[in-house]
């Protein structure tokens, strides 16, 4: 059977399945409904997102364990309260277990069971181009649509943020934040991230989303669990936006009372060098600043502001030190 007959014999037995009632049995296609739930979180007041990301924020999530929901970061992070809605109607509250900038991901802790068999973790890296999946946001069988993926490739955010092997899909879905992509085995395979204008690659014109394959979260999963972040020295992080213009990286925006701010640096401003290296890209941006070490230390940046020249040091930090946290009484 081919992977297009294995996903749409899956789209059309959820599509099929039965409403959740007290009498009636759950099968397969009930159980994996059931680990797709909404999350709602209202944000702390002084948060620093709040101005870029708002001050309610709501997508979907994914029970990859027991007590435990995945979600796309940007949705909890400086939360003040978080509300998870299964599939059943019921709100249960959660908490922040954690956040991990380098992949994007939120992990979230409920403080009750929910009625859900937790999805299993597939295997993101052997999903080629070309191939079938389903993306399910919440909302049962309203929630469901079938995607081809269309690229398998690197994503370089302006928010300081690189993926190696994005997962872009078509065509694209509205319910995309906190998404789950879904193989023909019926395991996840990615969160939904964003919607792009170039799904099919570089200059296209074929609107989809990206998504954060799973693979990331597999070898971090304890350590979020754990301890609320991912093991080991942290990247430095400078609070600087850029965009790549012809060649060159134009700071669109400084994160207020961060690294590149307090250092100097404007918007309008050109980034020409990491520690006397040229940078073109975002890419080359981030891997020659990642590479100076971790968290902390200091990244020399030659910058154009106007018509001069300069070298600035940039002290960096890490970014979860930025966020503002909930108050714990």
């Amino acid at each position: 059977m081919t992977a297009f007959s294995r996903i749409l014999l899956l789209a059309l037995a959820l599509a099929a399945a039965p409403v959740f009632a007290q009498d009636k049995p759950k099968d397969d296609a009930d159980e994996l409904l059931s680990a797709v739930v909404q999350v709602k979180s209202r944000i702390l007041p002084n948060a620093r997102s709040l101005a870029t990301l708002g001050p309610q924020r709501q997508g979907t999530g994914v029970l990859v364990r027991e007590g435990y929901v995945l979600t796309i970061g940007y949705l909890v992070i400086e939360a003040e309260a978080i509300e998870v809605l299964g599939a059943d109607g019921k709100a249960l509250p959660a908490t922040l277990a954690a956040y991990d900038h380098a992949s994007g991901l939120g992990l979230l802790r409920l403080v009750a069971p929910l009625a859900a068999r937790p999805l299993p973790l597939g295997d993101a890296a052997a999903l080629a181009e070309r191939e079938p999946a389903m993306i399910a946001a919440y909302g049962g069988r309203e929630g469901l649509n079938l995607v081809y993926v269309v690229s398998r490739r690197p994503f370089s955010g302006s928010w300081e943020y690189q993926l190696d092997a994005a997962i872009y899909t078509y065509p694209a879905v509205q319910n995309w934040s906190g998404a789950a992509l879904i193989g023909p085995k019926g395991d996840l395979l990615g969160i939904g991230s964003l919607i792009v204008p170039d799904a099919g690659g570089a200059g296209t014109q074929s609107p989809g989303n990206l998504f954060v394959p799973v693979d990331l979260l597999k070898p971090i999963l304890e350590d979020l669990i754990a301890q609320g972040r991912s093991a080991g020295p942290q990247r430095p992080w400078l609070g600087l936006y850029a965009e790549e213009l012809r060649g060159r990286l134009i700071v669109q925006r400084v994160a207020a009372e961060g690294p590149a701010e307090r250092a100097g640096l404007k918007p309008g401003d050109l980034v020409l060098g990491v520690g006397g290296e040229e940078v073109a890209s975002l890419a080359e941006f981030y891997r020659k600043l990642w590479a100076r070490g971790a968290a902390g230390v200091e990244v020399p940046l030659r910058v154009l502001q106007g018509m001069q020249m300069k070298d600035l040091s940039v002290r960096s930090m890490d970014r979860l030190d930025y966020y503002r946290q909930k108050p714990s009484y």
